[in-house]
């Protein structure tokens, strides 16, 4: 936690208009000592009722809107910069083009990397057809709205107007929730100072700036999440006052309200399905008859009918309908089944075998995606005590997130105890409890400066509602705290209401000048400060045709397009697949991305040069070309093991890096990976392996299902192919003898199958100190990896 004097332009300008607010409202209420004064002013006028709330509301959401947009440029600067947001780029683009899942061209290891899932991996065989796609695994609900953004040419504008419609959104959600009148029940309500507080609160959050500008779900889920609730209270209250009427149609204003809690809901599930479990808790406890029953003291008319809750339960489910099924499609598309495209993605990408999972247990924790945070916090399983630890961590974090300093969240705090006073206002103070309980089965704490404990962040329109309770309660009590107090009197003053909204203003301000703003700051600079890949600088450099290769998730997620143009994008593998890659499309003008992040920090470095690739003339193949292992990851399968691409720096491994296969605790120790057929085809292939401790297992290859040829790895038999430097003695190298494939090959396998060693953890940990080319592997010190593969002859594949 940093937190100090203002460093950042943006944090001295927050602070500069946090002292204009307070100055403002000292002024107010020097200015109301003359009651005549004050009531010709208009800001006093606004406050006090002559203007409707709404046009406040109104204006806040277009600053709200406006401050996401300079987030854009300034603390994004120009693009995504999280890798999950590019993931959602890329979604969004795929969509855009039409595509839930896209066709895979050969060699899939030019598009197959992090958050992508090939359609057959749910089933571990060959997709229907033979015809592979591939998605990203990420739920749909946010993508498909940021695909009218790429259709409309704009879809950085997409987070902005999520600002603007959040902030429109929490005034009404607090409008419905907390009425000062219990006249004000029935329809919308009179009270404009907790709606109001409300929307200020959430124009100034500095979390939902960052939500709302990166290409990140949680703004639309915050959203959905309220937009369900105002609803669903909304349809209670028509349902309520209709009660005792004539029946007005299937679509009077409470059927017509409560379908749109359904859409809401219904896409929340679609966008981040977890939040849409704490979501059905709160609309239970809004639905329920008890609590509709308890709700009439806060109504028009105390002893009102219950309302009839069939037709609503049913027009909710209904709206629902919409999201769900697109979540089915997408979930269908991507995995080839109606299966988890993150639970498939995660079990052919990471380990140990169902690590990633909604729940807990032994077991629980991927380490590929978040090995350092599990060897730190998950070392017993992820039980009662991981699971607090991880629950607890979020709270810290999430601490600043609502009003842009720790100390700011006892207004929510106390907010939520006046709620919990409300049977009206019940259901506010308890959804953000259903919230935390709602992924406190998920063991990772998705937390990041800037993005705040980004799991909570759905809620976040409700605690700027409760806050804004607090505070009014807060000066509603000192309006009656006595006739003879200084402060009674100051706040009896007829400019007090807008000294107080000055005063409301200034809070959050101050918060992001001393704490929330070195958050964003530590957001904006960090890897390398700049998004990873930049169309602009395509086109600087004078590129109009060709294929550009990069070198980082971040950039192929934000440069791919699944329709290319002219420009197309490709992982850069360093190895013969980007000359197969060239090859398949046609041998266009190549491009390297270059994104250097200086060693100390700082500014990246973006350049493009050209890519050769060698005997561009020659019609086939170089001879001697070399399939690194680490390049085909993510596996086709794995059964009770997992592969990760590992660095191996100072030893005989290619590169310095190697794809290992690490042992689950029972059976065979299976990983499968894919190899590209179309230019192996006639070729003879000869595997590198590495080898160190207890690493022993064997190769099989598989043309189209079949075994073809298997060769045993051990220890004893390998002979290095080159002397391994004395750091690196433990690990050995060794290309194992070469092996033809047939001329019509259609599917190329390699299995890779690891022996358990026979030495246990306690045996095995105090042999030898962990460092390059030694590493502890299912307990025991050992290593076997696919270093490399070579290709003699082959094709050449032109299209």
């Amino acid at each position: 936690m940093r937190a100090g004097l203002p460093r950042d332009p943006a944090q001295w300008i927050a602070l500069a208009l946090s002292v204009a607010a307070l100055l403002a409202g000292a002024w107010l209420l020097r200015r109301g000592r003359s009651p005549a004064l004050a009531r010709a002013d208009p800001a006093h006028r606004l406050v006090s009722g002559a203007a409707p709330g709404l046009a406040i509301a109104a204006a806040l959401a277009i600053v709200a809107a406006l401050i996401s947009a300079a987030y854009v440029a300034v603390y994004l600067r120009g693009g995504p910069r999280i890798i999950d947001a590019t993931s959602y780029w890329l979604e969004a683009r795929a969509m855009a083009a039409g595509h839930l899942a896209w066709p895979l061209d050969e060699p899939e290891a030019s598009v197959l990397g992090r958050f992508l899932v090939r359609s057959d991996a749910s089933t571990g065989g060959a997709a229907p057809g033979g015809a592979e796609h591939v998605a990203v695994i990420f739920p749909p609900g946010y993508p498909a709205l940021l695909s009218l953004g790429f259709l409309a040419g704009a879809p950085l504008a997409v987070g902005p107007l999520l600002a603007a419609a959040l902030a429109l959104a929490t005034y009404d959600l607090a409008a419905r929730f907390a009425p000062e009148d219990p006249a004000a029940a029935r329809g919308a309500a009179r009270l404009r100072a907790v709606p109001v507080l409300a929307a200020l609160f959430s124009a100034l959050c500095a979390a939902l700036r960052y939500h709302t500008a990166d290409t990140m779900s949680h703004g639309l889920a915050a959203l959905c999440f309220t937009v369900a609730l105002a609803s669903a209270r909304r349809a209670l209250d028509e349902a309520r006052g209709a009660a005792a009427s004539a029946p007005r149609g299937p679509l009077d204003p409470a059927v017509r309200a409560a379908a749109l809690a359904g859409v809401a809901a219904g896409w929340l599930a679609a966008t981040r399905p977890p939040s849409a479990l704490a979501l059905a808790a709160a609309l239970l406890l809004v639905l329920l008859p008890g609590s509709a029953r308890a709700g009439a003291a806060d109504g028009p008319r105390e002893g009102d009918p219950a309302p009839r809750l069939g037709r609503l339960a049913v027009a909710l489910a209904i709206g629902a309908l919409p999201g769900l099924a697109l979540l089915a499609a997408h979930q269908r598309a991507a995995t080839g089944a109606f299966a988890s495209s993150q639970a498939a993605y995660y079990a052919v990408a990471d380990g140990p075998p169902g690590c990633f999972r909604y729940g807990f247990g032994a077991g629980v924790g991927c380490l590929g995606e978040h090995g350092d945070f599990v060897r730190h916090n998950l070392s017993e399983g992820y039980g009662f005590l991981a699971a607090a630890g991880t629950t607890l961590r979020r709270l810290k974090l999430h601490l600043v997130d609502a009003l842009n300093a720790e100390p700011l969240a006892l207004l929510v705090v106390v907010g939520a105890a006046i709620a919990l006073r409300r049977p009206r206002s019940r259901a506010l103070a308890v959804a953000p409890l259903f919230q935390i309980a709602a992924y406190a089965p998920f063991y990772f704490d998705g937390n990041y400066p800037g993005g705040g404990a980004r799991f909570f962040a759905d809620v976040l329109p409700i605690e700027h509602a409760l806050a804004a309770m607090a505070a009014v309660a807060i000066a509603e009590r000192a309006r009656a705290s006595g006739a003879g107090g200084g402060l009674a009197r100051l706040a009896r003053r007829p400019g007090a209401p807008l000294a107080a909204a000055l005063a409301a203003a200034a809070l959050p301000l101050a918060g992001f000048a001393f704490r929330a703003g070195f958050d964003h700051a530590a957001l904006r600079d960090r890897e390398g400060g700049l998004p990873m890949f930049d169309p602009a600088a395509v086109a600087r450099a004078g590129v109009a045709r060709g294929l550009v290769f990069v070198d980082t998730d971040h950039g192929f997620n934000l440069g791919f397009d699944p329709a290319p143009g002219d420009v197309a994008v490709l992982r850069y593998r360093g190895d013969a697949l980007d000359r197969m890659a060239w090859e398949a499309r046609g041998r266009p003008p190549a491009y390297r991305y270059g994104f250097a992040i200086p060693d100390g920090g700082g500014l990246a470095s973006v350049s493009l040069a050209p890519l050769a690739f060698g005997a561009a003339a020659s019609p086939d193949a170089v001879p001697g070309a070399v399939i690194e292992g680490e390049s085909l990851w993510p596996p086709r399968a794995q059964r009770n093991a997992w592969a990760l691409p590992e660095h191996a720096g100072g030893t005989c491994a290619s590169g310095g890096r190697l794809l290992a296969v690490h042992a689950a605790a029972s059976g065979d120790a299976v990983v499968r990976v894919g190899l590209p057929a179309p230019w192996l085809r006639g070729a003879g292939i000869s595997p590198r392996v590495a080898i160190a401790g207890d690493g022993a297992g064997e190769v099989r290859l598989l043309v189209d299902g079949a075994v073809l040829h298997v060769w045993q790895v051990e220890p004893t038999a390998l002979s290095p192919s080159a002397p391994p430097s004395p750091s690196a003695a433990p690990l050995t190298c060794a290309e194992l003898p070469a092996h033809p494939l047939p001329e019509r090959a259609v599917e190329i396998e390699l299995s890779l199958e690891r022996r358990r060693p026979l030495t246990t953890a306690a045996g095995a940990a105090a042999s030898a100190p962990e460092g390059p080319g030694r590493a502890k592997i299912d307990g025991a010190e050992g290593i076997f990896a696919l270093d490399a593969i070579r290709v003699s002859g082959g094709n050449s594949v032109d299209r």
